[in-house]
Protein backbone atom coordinates (compact mmCIF):
# COMPACT_ATOMS: atom_id res chain seq x y z
CA UNK A 1 0.00 0.00 0.00
CA UNK A 2 2.81 2.32 0.47
CA UNK A 3 4.56 2.23 -2.45
CA UNK A 4 1.20 2.83 -4.31
CA UNK A 5 0.69 5.92 -1.98
CA UNK A 6 4.32 6.88 -3.52
CA UNK A 7 3.49 5.72 -6.87
CA UNK A 8 0.59 8.04 -7.05
CA UNK A 9 2.27 10.80 -5.32
CA UNK A 10 5.11 10.38 -8.09
CA UNK A 11 2.88 10.40 -11.08
CA UNK A 12 0.46 13.19 -10.24
CA UNK A 13 1.98 15.85 -11.78
CA UNK A 14 2.10 13.80 -14.76
CA UNK A 15 -1.68 12.66 -15.13
CA UNK A 16 -3.07 15.48 -13.99
CA UNK A 17 -3.73 14.96 -10.52
CA UNK A 18 -1.63 18.23 -9.47
CA UNK A 19 -2.69 22.02 -10.04
CA UNK A 20 0.04 23.66 -11.23
CA UNK A 21 1.74 26.88 -10.38
CA UNK A 22 -0.21 29.17 -12.42
CA UNK A 23 -3.09 27.57 -12.05
CA UNK A 24 -3.00 27.92 -8.57
CA UNK A 25 -1.67 31.98 -8.77
CA UNK A 26 -4.93 32.08 -11.46
CA UNK A 27 -7.06 30.75 -8.74
CA UNK A 28 -5.37 33.35 -6.29
CA UNK A 29 -6.10 36.19 -8.23
CA UNK A 30 -9.63 35.58 -8.43
CA UNK A 31 -9.96 34.26 -4.77
CA UNK A 32 -8.39 38.07 -3.81
CA UNK A 33 -10.81 40.07 -6.40
CA UNK A 34 -13.94 38.33 -4.58
CA UNK A 35 -12.13 39.00 -1.40
CA UNK A 36 -11.93 42.72 -2.60
CA UNK A 37 -15.32 42.91 -4.09
CA UNK A 38 -16.94 41.86 -1.22
CA UNK A 39 -15.29 44.47 0.84
CA UNK A 40 -16.71 47.27 -1.20
CA UNK A 41 -13.12 47.53 -2.58
CA UNK A 42 -12.97 48.04 -6.41
CA UNK A 43 -9.95 49.46 -6.72
CA UNK A 44 -9.05 45.92 -5.20
CA UNK A 45 -11.09 44.31 -7.63
CA UNK A 46 -9.65 46.03 -10.64
CA UNK A 47 -6.19 45.17 -9.69
CA UNK A 48 -6.71 42.01 -11.54
CA UNK A 49 -7.02 43.46 -14.23
CA UNK A 50 -4.22 44.50 -16.88
CA UNK A 51 -3.88 48.59 -16.51
CA UNK A 52 -4.74 49.15 -20.83
CA UNK A 53 -6.54 50.59 -22.94
CA UNK A 54 -6.51 47.67 -24.42
CA UNK A 55 -8.39 45.57 -21.66
CA UNK A 56 -11.89 43.71 -23.05
CA UNK A 57 -14.73 44.06 -21.47
CA UNK A 58 -17.65 41.96 -23.02
CA UNK A 59 -21.00 42.25 -21.17
CA UNK A 60 -24.38 42.78 -22.14
CA UNK A 61 -23.85 45.87 -23.98
CA UNK A 62 -21.11 44.96 -26.04
CA UNK A 63 -17.04 44.84 -25.97
CA UNK A 64 -16.04 47.80 -24.31
CA UNK A 65 -12.39 48.52 -24.32
CA UNK A 66 -9.89 50.19 -21.64
CA UNK A 67 -9.17 49.32 -17.68
CA UNK A 68 -10.79 53.09 -16.72
CA UNK A 69 -13.75 52.55 -18.94
CA UNK A 70 -14.63 49.24 -17.02
CA UNK A 71 -13.74 50.78 -13.59
CA UNK A 72 -16.25 53.60 -14.59
CA UNK A 73 -18.72 51.32 -15.52
CA UNK A 74 -18.53 49.13 -12.33
CA UNK A 75 -18.73 52.57 -10.68
CA UNK A 76 -21.71 53.21 -12.41
CA UNK A 77 -23.68 50.04 -11.92
CA UNK A 78 -22.38 49.11 -8.20
CA UNK A 79 -21.65 52.49 -6.41
CA UNK A 80 -21.77 51.06 -2.72
CA UNK A 81 -20.97 48.16 -0.86
CA UNK A 82 -24.88 47.30 -0.40
CA UNK A 83 -24.96 46.91 -4.22
CA UNK A 84 -21.55 45.23 -4.89
CA UNK A 85 -22.72 42.20 -2.60
CA UNK A 86 -20.77 39.41 -1.23
CA UNK A 87 -19.17 37.79 -4.92
CA UNK A 88 -18.58 34.01 -4.69
CA UNK A 89 -16.70 32.78 -8.19
CA UNK A 90 -17.04 28.72 -8.76
CA UNK A 91 -14.35 28.22 -11.02
CA UNK A 92 -15.35 25.53 -13.89
CA UNK A 93 -11.89 25.38 -15.44
CA UNK A 94 -8.70 26.67 -15.88
CA UNK A 95 -6.73 25.97 -19.08
CA UNK A 96 -3.42 27.26 -19.38
CA UNK A 97 -2.79 27.81 -23.08
CA UNK A 98 0.94 28.23 -23.16
CA UNK A 99 3.12 29.88 -20.68
CA UNK A 100 1.89 33.34 -20.51
CA UNK A 101 -1.37 32.76 -21.82
CA UNK A 102 -4.68 30.99 -19.65
CA UNK A 103 -8.42 30.50 -20.19
CA UNK A 104 -11.08 30.26 -17.15
CA UNK A 105 -14.44 29.38 -17.26
CA UNK A 106 -16.74 30.11 -14.05
CA UNK A 107 -19.71 31.01 -12.37
CA UNK A 108 -20.11 34.42 -10.60
CA UNK A 109 -22.30 34.89 -7.62
CA UNK A 110 -23.78 38.04 -5.75
CA UNK A 111 -25.27 37.62 -2.64
CA UNK A 112 -27.33 40.94 -1.67
CA UNK A 113 -29.77 42.10 0.55
CA UNK A 114 -32.43 41.77 -1.71
CA UNK A 115 -31.40 39.82 -4.48
CA UNK A 116 -29.03 36.89 -5.84
CA UNK A 117 -28.04 37.61 -8.67
CA UNK A 118 -25.62 35.53 -10.90
CA UNK A 119 -24.16 34.59 -14.51
CA UNK A 120 -20.99 33.07 -16.34
CA UNK A 121 -17.65 34.44 -17.37
CA UNK A 122 -14.50 33.51 -19.94
CA UNK A 123 -11.53 35.58 -18.96
CA UNK A 124 -8.19 35.55 -20.82
CA UNK A 125 -5.07 35.85 -18.62
CA UNK A 126 -1.71 36.83 -19.70
CA UNK A 127 1.32 36.46 -17.99
CA UNK A 128 2.96 39.73 -17.59
CA UNK A 129 6.40 40.60 -15.55
CA UNK A 130 5.29 37.48 -13.88
CA UNK A 131 1.89 38.11 -12.83
CA UNK A 132 -1.13 37.12 -13.98
CA UNK A 133 -3.80 39.64 -15.41
CA UNK A 134 -6.98 39.53 -16.67
CA UNK A 135 -6.68 40.57 -20.55
CA UNK A 136 -10.31 39.80 -21.71
CA UNK A 137 -13.69 39.12 -19.60
CA UNK A 138 -16.44 37.98 -21.20
CA UNK A 139 -19.30 37.95 -18.02
CA UNK A 140 -23.09 38.03 -18.78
Amino acid sequence: MKKLVLLIIFLAPFIGFAQSKDETAIRNLLNVQAKAWSAGDLNGFMAGYLKSDSLLFIGKNGPKYGWQTAFDNYKKSYPDKSAMGQLKFNIIKVEILSPTSAFVIGRWELEREKDKPSGYYTLLLKKIKGNWKIVADHSS
